[in-house]
């Protein structure tokens, strides 16, 4: 099925809304000296904080002031995660704390939308235990906020708008966090169906953005200084399947590693299945692409790659892997894995070590399997018990932190390019950074040196950092 793309007519329809919203709030910043503020909380992961950057685009057109934190703002609008169970719980514990603010000031309109809400159970959570939130939207209605917050405050009801059609809206406004690292989202939604995840039922079937709106939004955000650009989407190696002519995600990103400018491109999330070597020589060949490659594995076991409806074998995946390393010898090769799938056996989990050690990743992010309600793998009788889950996690993790650390040694001594983040969150007296294959590397300097690259020679390696000094 054709992507469909939502009608140039549609967002000038919310651009309408937008500007009479803006001048209501203009009038009340005259009238009483101060500018009614918008807060955005966001869980979850990029693809989130992409869809955020346009709330707070379309709060800021909408003439709201970006608030840091929600006690004095009259908008919120809480962006939630359906990933995992303790993702929603968090969500809707924090969209229990505004209840009090609200008391304090009748005024405020408080939103939920995003991939928790897309749920039916969770809509009537929010319906029936939340009474004060005023309306709720889901992933495919994020356009829509203009319109629905004019309806609630002309009309005071309460809205639910979660059957929107899935499309691609462009032409939103976006307010980045960073003036020098930005996300880019090149398509939404995913066809693949694993058995553990949520993602296909919250954000739809794949729909890719037209490759000329993407380049030319790169093409200005390289303009105005951006150098690290990171695309997004649920698998972006399925980038153009859903266009109808021969032009896939390689094609993408040689098209935008070639415009003229000093930058980085990153990319994620990959699927194996999807995965091609055409991909890999496009990242060998280019100098703005990140040569870093993150490849969820999720399981070392056949069996259980096929329990969780991957579509690939260990034996493919492999040979990716190894066209990588052969083509980009000093590539960084991250991945997903989870542990304790239902049904997974001492046998099955042996083979995800030595997938570990066979591959040698730089990094893992490790989960210990949660059901997901609306998932088959929660169906599944052959649930794990959580003592062995947590035995086989801290076994993986043991082995992931030797292999990370050994790898790591091989920086001691050399000097990398490190674009600077700012002070540290755990140490604020200490700057840091990351380099192209996204490694920690923390060093002594001053914050004015944030969204800079530096050149930083490594004089100790950890097994989550680079420590340095700048050259």
């Amino acid at each position: 099925m054709k992507t469909k793309i939502l009608p140039k007519e549609d967002i000038e329809k919310q651009i309408k809304y937008m500007t009479q919203i803006k001048a209501e709030n203009d009038r009340f910043a005259t009238e009483n000296g101060f500018r009614r503020g918008a807060f955005v909380m966001t869980f979850g992961c990029q693809q989130n904080e992409a869809d955020s950057e346009k709330i707070a685009g379309m709060a800021e057109a909408m003439g709201y002031e970006i608030l840091s934190s929600p006690e004095k703002a009259y908008l919120i609008v809480v962006n939630t995660c359906a990933i995992r169970e303790h993702a929603e719980l968090k969500a809707l514990s924090t969209i229990g704390q505004y209840k009090h603010i609200k008391q304090k000031n009748p005024e405020l309109v408080i939103a939920v939308c995003g991939c928790m809400v897309t749920q039916e159970h969770r809509v009537n959570d929010i319906k029936f235990k939340y009474p004060y939130v005023d309306f709720v939207f889901s992933t495919a209605a994020i356009h829509k906020l203009p319109e629905l917050l004019s309806q609630k405050i002309k009309r005071g009801k309460r809205l639910y708008c979660t059957d929107e059609e899935y499309s691609v809206a462009e032409g939103l406004p976006i307010r980045r966090e960073s003036n020098y690292r930005a996300w880019v989202s090149i398509m939404y939604g995913c066809n693949n169906f694993c058995t553990y995840c949520i993602v296909p039922y919250v954000r739809g079937r794949e729909r890719s953005r037209r490759k000329e709106e993407i380049i030319a939004e790169v093409r200005e955000l390289v303009a105005q200084g951006y150098k690290d650009i990171t695309l997004l989407g649920q698998n972006v190696n399925s980038y153009g399947k859903d266009m109808g002519f021969d032009y896939d995600f390689a094609d993408l990103l040689d098209e935008l590693a070639h415009i003229e400018g000093d930058y980085i491109l990153h990319f994620m999330t990959s699927h194996p299945k999807d995965a091609t070597k055409k991909l890999v020589d496009v990242i060998a060949n280019n100098k703005n692409v990140a040569k870093q490659f993150h490849l969820p594995l999720q399981s070392g076991s056949d069996r259980i790659l096929k329990a969780m409806n991957r579509h690939y074998q260990l034996d493919r995946y492999m040979d990716i892997v190894e066209y990588m390393k052969a083509k980009v010898p000093d590539i960084v090769i991250t991945t997903d894995i989870i542990v304790g799938f239902p049904g997974e056996t001492e046998e099955d989990f042996e083979g995800t070590l030595e997938a570990l050690r066979k591959v040698r990743y730089d990094m893992i992010y490790s989960f210990i399997y949660s059901p997901r309600k609306g998932t088959p793998a929660a169906e599944i009788e052959d649930q794990i018990p959580s003592a062995v889950q947590s035995e086989r996690f801290n076994r993986l993790l043991a082995l992931q932190n030797e292999i990370a650390y050994e790898i790591n040694q091989k920086h001691l001594g050399e000097t990398i390019r490190v674009l600077c983040d700012g002070p540290s969150k755990n140490n604020p007296d200490v700057m840091c950074g990351r380099t192209e294959g996204n490694k920690i590397v923390l060093f002594d300097g001053s914050s004015e040196l944030t969204g800079q690259y530096v050149n930083i020679k490594i004089n100790k390696c950890e097994t989550f950092a680079l420590v340095g000094e700048i050259v």
